[in-house]
């Protein structure tokens, strides 16, 4: 009888071990996915996506007050900051003294004409028109990547004091990690749609910004760290108004450290491969700040049409360290292979 007991309570003890091990294997299991998982979260200013403890870029929603003695016009909703490299180093800048209409990434139209009428959307100082973020219509979470879904109104002052929506814009961004030649790095996929909810033609006259997907880098990115490197081989000294499948933007932060952006244009964007806008090393009075923008209507004007609807789609990936033209050239043709078509 001794013997059965005996029996019977290794037997419970067995089974309580069992039952903690798989307790403790679903807790690490939920502990892994969740640190994995791409999540979107929502406070009163912005979206902010995000990978455990990692960001990996912020949307502000929010209107964004200018900085002190800079005029009010230059307030604005509905772009992109920080974008966070994946060792946390932030690799965009918003209002910069120099440029305060500049905003992370974001993408207005410059020289543009309705009805007759110049509107700018992209220089808001001059007061005729702005980008703002008009609702959001979806949040999404995964393992896979995560990101969100919100509409954005090209408003025209010279119209109508009180704005006129002459743009409606559909802007998703998802963004997952992923990793490149042994690196961590982030996947971020932009996705513009816009659709001119006029009447009347809007005219994009060419010129040398707007549109598509613009970039004002971190102010540590100067002429003397900050390098360019393009699908055609040209440098930040000779690309600016080239074309191009795909251009890789990186510079060194104070604590010694590297990081970058290779930007990849979808070829099924107008113009591609897609003009450029590069400031050259001796941009800003020879600081050699850098902004960066794929530019469809660089070297020839778009018409949209009323009630028509035009995407633009582009890939990021983010990383720290350097990344090779080979590599470049490998993750550009991955995504134009995978991506959605329109």
């Amino acid at each position: 009888m001794k013997a059965m007991e005996n029996i019977w309570i290794v037997v419970l003890a067995a089974a309580v071990v069992i039952g903690l091990a798989a307790v403790l294997g679903r807790t690490a299991a939920a502990e892994t996915e969740k640190k994995t998982q791409v999540e979107a979260v929502q406070d009163e200013t912005a979206i902010t996506l995000q990978t455990g403890s990692k960001k990996i870029l912020q949307y502000y929603y929010a209107v964004k007050d200018v900085p002190a003695g800079a005029d009010a016009l230059y307030r604005r909703s509905g772009f992109i900051h920080p974008l966070w490299s994946p060792a946390g180093r932030v690799l965009t800048a918003i209002q910069p003294r120099d440029h305060y209409h500049h905003y992370g990434i974001w993408a207005p139209w410059t020289l543009t004409h309705i009805e007759g009428r110049e509107v700018d959307f992209w220089n808001l100082a001059k007061g005729q028109g702005t980008v703002r973020y008009a609702g959001l219509e979806s949040l999404f979470a995964g393992r896979q990547e995560g990101g969100f879904r919100v509409r954005q109104e090209h408003v025209d002052f010279t119209a109508d004091k009180a704005g006129r929506v002459s743009i409606a814009e559909t802007l998703e961004v998802r963004a997952r990690p992923d990793t490149v030649d042994g690196k961590p790095v982030w996947v971020v996929d932009y996705i513009s749609r816009q659709k001119n909810v006029l009447d009347a033609a809007i005219v994009l006259d060419a010129y040398r910004y707007g549109g598509g997907l613009g970039f004002r880098a971190t102010p540590q990115w100067t002429r003397e760290n900050c390098t360019v490197l393009t699908s055609e081989g040209k440098t930040r000294a000779d690309a600016d108004g080239t074309r191009a499948r795909w251009c890789d933007v990186s510079g060194g932060f104070d604590d010694g450290g590297r990081a970058g952006i290779l930007f990849l244009s979808h070829p099924s964007n107008r113009q591609h491969p897609e003009p450029m806008r590069v400031w050259p090393p001796d941009a800003n009075g020879g600081r050699g700040d850098m902004f960066f923008e794929f530019c469809p209507i660089r070297l020839e004007g778009w018409t949209l049409e009323p009630g028509k609807e035009y995407v633009l789609r582009y890939r990021l990936i983010v990383y720290d360290g350097t990344l090779s033209s080979q590599l470049a050239e490998t993750l550009w043709k991955t995504y134009a292979d995978s991506a959605a078509k329109p």
